[in-house]
């Protein structure tokens, strides 16, 4: 077992020198590390400060509640208004629909609520400390319908365990990841079969902890294309028209992108994709473009079963001075979910970084038409087919 690891180890560290020490680059990469591991040291302080607070807080939550077990007092009727209030936002999907009244103890409900959150939420209000009733008047729908209050709005968790939410507290991520590194340690010292799967789990935990995922996020399965979720801005000199025929061909892609190397247009608004992964991996996929609304916005997603499943949207606004204003939103899953995608970005290939290089590629090529000289592939930008999607 121990000849065994070192080799697994001596390997993995060999691959990381040759990595780190590329003659062409090698400099590059090292950089870039030394930024993100000196980022991630800044951070550091905040995130100590940020966990004592929530500390403190508990504590003083924890103290409050034990005394009101033991004390009579009568809880004012703004308070007890107050903590109702407080629970709504995780119960309800449109709280402020909710009217909340108090008297004396007596709290009375009404508004509009979903069916299927009513018991939930009077389960939750009489739970509340100080109240003494619940006067349920509330206008229960089964749907949505019509009801102004009841638009929009997302469902709610529920008010739930801390450590079965998809957020953990500060508190909770420390303990989840004192606790993790206390298995990860047993199972490398015991090395038997249970203690390994312990310290995987342990790993995970810790894992859970620093990057505040979930697990399914973290690992990439059942994340569907929502492992990773990037966004950027950005401001171009030309027209509206002109920068949605740009985006609009994919073809023209690889002359602005440094690591897409071909999209191929497959007709009927699909398009196969060729990308270089980390560690010079070539990935490729067929996508689909699911939304399109000329000069205003453009949206696509990978196929079902694709080797990396992904999606975008952009959206193009057209400013008074007659520039256009670019938002793009992808989310993808990469290989071992956000735990690959925090690897690739440790070793110089970080999706965020990469994207905010390639539109500053694509906003210098559409003003000026020059095309940049460290793109995937050297050629000139296609026009925009006449196709309806």
């Amino acid at each position: 077992m121990n000849r065994e690891v070192a080799l697994l180890g001596g390997i993995g560290l060999g691959a990381t020198l040759m990595y780190l020490v590329d003659p062409d680059r090698g400099k590059r990469r090292r950089a870039r590390m030394r930024d993100k591991l000196s980022r991630a040291t800044h951070k550091v302080p905040d995130a100590i400060s940020a966990t004592a607070r929530d500390i403190s807080n508990r504590v003083q939550g924890m103290a409050a509640q034990a005394t009101s077990v033991f004390s009579s007092e009568d809880v004012s009727d703004e308070v007890l208004v107050a903590r109702v209030r407080s629970k709504l936002g995780r119960i309800v999907s449109h709280p402020s629909s909710i009217e909340v009244a108090a008297n004396q103890g007596r709290v009375v409900l009404s508004g509009p609520v979903l069916a299927h959150e009513t018991n939930d939420l009077l389960a939750c209000v009489r739970a509340v400390p100080g109240v003494r009733a619940v006067d349920n008047l509330l206008d229960v729908h089964k749907q949505t319908g019509d009801v102004p209050g009841l638009q929009g709005g997302e469902p709610r968790p529920g008010d739930r365990f801390d450590l079965m939410q998809e957020n953990w507290s500060p508190t909770s991520r420390l303990l989840a990841g004192a606790a993790g590194g206390a298995l990860a340690v047993y199972g490398l010292s015991r090395r038997d079969p249970i203690s390994l799967s312990l310290g995987a789990i342990g790993i995970g935990l810790i894992a859970r902890g620093v990057t505040n995922l979930e697990m399914k996020r973290l690992v990439g399965l059942g994340a569907g294309r929502q492992a990773v979720e990037i966004q950027k801005t950005i401001n171009i000199a030309a027209p509206v028209e002109q920068v949605y025929d740009f985006w609009k061909n994919f073809e023209n892609f690889p002359s602005v992108m440094s690591n897409v190397q071909e999209v191929r247009d497959n007709g009927n608004g699909t398009s196969h994709w060729v990308v270089a992964g980390p560690m010079g991996v070539t990935v490729e996929w067929d996508a689909v473009i699911t939304r399109d609304v000329p000069n205003e916005l453009l949206a696509w997603k990978s196929v079902e079963g694709a080797s990396v499943e992904s999606a975008g949207i952009v959206h193009f606004r057209r400013n008074e001075d007659g520039t256009t204003s670019v938002q793009v939103k992808l989310s993808y899953n990469p290989p071992a979910g956000a735990i690959g995608h925090a690897i690739a970005a440790l070793f110089g290939s970080d999706p965020k970084t990469e994207m905010d290089a390639d539109l500053m590629r694509m906003k210098s090529m559409i003003e000026t038409g020059v095309q940049p000289h460290d793109a995937a592939e050297r050629k000139a930008p296609k026009a925009r087919q006449a196709t309806a999607t």
